[in-house]
């Protein structure tokens, strides 16, 4: 068993024939990350300067889309650096700081979905105590909870981590994410129960928790009325897509960092690729398309834009 001390540098190993698809590689991904950063920061934008999307569930989509921009700002341009450098590293320091990023937005988002459903919970079935329970103040707490709580977490795990000692220093992805703690020699006890009591509390209680409230929800709806059901499914189903998304994005990394080895590195690379891509991407193109309040002052953004 080979100990490595004091790591400097990492390899990537996970990308697939750099030689033969650099350039196209670089073009699809620059083009992805182009068009996750306009669009996030375009549905953060409108939300921002319109005062009628001033309301806790606009709020909250707004930091969906601010997560999307910091997740893709960590990720995509080592990654397109990586296209086109002849061979592809990352400082240890940077790969903790990835990894660290990756989870804790991810963790973020998971509690923001939480946040978003105990929000239309509260606006369908309790109208009349929405203001007193929504107030601005408990809107700003959930926010500092959503993004606080797992980066606290998160400081845990990497303090947990030891990634002083490593028996590899080849990670068989293109970016930091669990496949990191199979480069150590022993695993971690304390760092493996750490990390399943935070995918219990972090991951699978909120997702819990978003299923259980719009089932209330759509319960209490459908015996008031068609108005009302079409009201909630405008409202709920949106977040329900995001969360199916989210849900997959997951699936594929627990599989990724836990039976690699079974999968071919194509394949591999294919599976890591969406981890990256549906949720950034998909986020600002459900809710522009889906909440029509965002729809209206898209269109109307879109047409003083093709005016000038």
């Amino acid at each position: 068993m080979d100990i490595k001390s004091n790591v400097t540098y990492l390899i990537l190993g996970g990308f697939v024939d750099m030689n033969k698809y650099r350039y196209v590689y670089f073009f699809l991904m620059f083009t992805v990350y182009v068009l996750i950063m306009c669009s996030n920061c375009i549905i953060v934008y409108l939300i921002l300067i319109h005062k009628n999307l001033h309301e806790p569930m606009y709020v909250f989509i707004a930091a969906l889309s601010f997560n999307s921009v910091l997740f893709s700002t960590v990720i995509y341009p080592k990654l397109l650096i990586d296209f086109l450098s002849e061979k592809q590293i990352i400082s240890m320091p940077a790969c903790i700081f990835q990894y660290f990023i990756y989870y804790s937005l991810a963790m973020s988002d998971m509690l923001l979905l939480a946040a978003m459903a105990f929000d239309r919970y509260v606006s369908i079935c309790k109208p009349l105590q929405y203001p007193t329970i929504m107030r601005k103040s408990t809107v700003n707490v959930l926010l500092f909870l959503c993004w606080l709580w797992p980066a606290a977490h998160m400081i845990g795990g990497v303090t947990l981590g030891g990634f002083k000692k490593l028996c590899s220093v080849t990670l068989t992805g293109i970016f930091c994410n669990n496949s990191i703690l199979k480069l150590k020699c022993v695993p971690s006890a304390a760092l493996a129960i750490y990390g399943v009591v935070n995918l219990i509390y972090l991951g699978l209680l909120p997702v819990l928790f978003v299923l259980f409230t719009y089932a209330k929800i759509f319960i209490i709806t459908h015996k008031r009325g068609r108005e009302v059901r079409k009201k909630a499914a405008e409202t709920c189903l949106p977040h329900l897509m995001i969360l199916f998304s989210f849900f997959c994005v997951a699936a594929y990394d627990i599989i990724i960092a836990r039976v690699e080895s079974n999968f071919s590195k194509t394949v591999r690379l294919v599976m890591t690729l969406q981890i990256i891509l549906y949720n950034p991407l998909l986020n600002p193109i459900i809710y522009g398309l889906k909440m029509k309040e965002i729809l209206k002052h898209l269109k109307k953004l879109f047409c003083q834009i093709t005016q000038r």
